[in-house]
């Protein structure tokens, strides 16, 4: 029992810290949102499978809120049954950039000498890589039809810049006095920058794992909207392929068909940067302490 109050104590006080930044609550609760829509949603709101004749390329209303689509279908819905898939390979491949950026920024700057120059000479050459070409030609020659392998090509080609940022952050802590007095204790390379170092740049880390994410979405979406990454039907960039395949930039009624999928991208990603906002106080220790 007091492992789990506990628990629900640092739960509270974390909701607290974020509560403190009005837009860094307000991107919480609206990626809180996202989530209970994407991966609940779909239980709850049945799917449109079948084409409406009479309804097609309808603008809002009380019965589509977001309009139908070329079939007759309730853009609403499919919003509501195509965000999985998004969030799913932006949350991988933002945690798979993060980690390998982390790895390699930091052991560059830590060990010095060599394995600095080594490091860094493949991060640069790995930054001069024109990342969306690549894609495109995997994509086009491999069936990228698992998540899990989707989200690491794209955690592959995107690493290099954050292991920079990385690189300089830690660069920086090795001139801290705790720093200095780990390596005096001799407690090891792996103890001093995964307990010493990484912990004070959680807020770093957080926000870099944030903007991984918005990268991957960016990604993604285009390579499903180019129809390379063949998953369902209701995933939001098919939503907008489709649309453009239809001509809905030349009709009134069916722009809403491209508005729903991209104001939906947009607003799960300005939810994300609204967030990064509350993070500094969800990682001060400091603020911690004081809540």
């Amino acid at each position: 029992m007091d492992a789990i109050s506990t628990i629900f104590k640092e739960i509270w006080k974390t909701l607290r810290l974020i509560a403190m930044n009005k837009m860094g609550l307000l991107g919480f609760i609206m990626i809180i949102f996202f989530i209970l829509m994407s991966f609940v949603g779909p239980y709850v709101v049945a799917p449109d499978l079948q084409a409406h004749v009479k309804e097609i390329n309808q603008g809002p209303s009380v019965k589509h809120p977001l309009g139908t689509d070329f079939q007759g279908k309730d853009n609403l819905v499919q919003i509501v049954h195509g965000g999985r898939d998004i969030l799913t390979i932006a949350f991988l491949a933002g945690l798979m950039t993060t980690f390998i950026a982390v790895l390699v920024g930091s052991f560059s700057a830590f060990f010095g000498g060599m394995v600095d120059t080594v490091l860094m000479e493949i991060t640069n050459f790995w930054i001069t890589i024109p990342k969306f070409p690549i894609l495109v030609i995997v994509a086009s020659t491999a069936k990228l039809t698992n998540l899990w392998l989707l989200a690491l090509l794209l955690a592959m080609l995107s690493w290099g810049g954050f292991a920079r940022q990385v690189r300089s952050q830690i660069l920086s802590l090795k001139k801290r006095e705790y720093v200095e007095a780990a390596q005096l204790l001799n407690l090891g390379p792996l103890h001093i920058i995964f307990r010493e170092m990484l912990p004070n740049m959680m807020p770093f880390i957080a926000t870099s794992l944030i903007f991984a994410m918005t990268s991957a979405i960016y990604s993604q979406t285009s390579l499903v909207f180019l129809g390379l990454v063949p998953f369902s039907g209701s995933n939001w960039g098919i939503m907008l392929s489709s649309a453009f395949a239809k001509g809905a930039l030349y009709q009134k009624d069916a722009i809403w068909s491209v508005i729903a999928p991209v104001g939906a991208i947009a607003l799960f990603q300005l939810s994300l940067v609204w967030f990064s906002r509350s993070l500094e106080e969800v990682f001060n220790p400091r603020l911690r302490s004081g809540v």
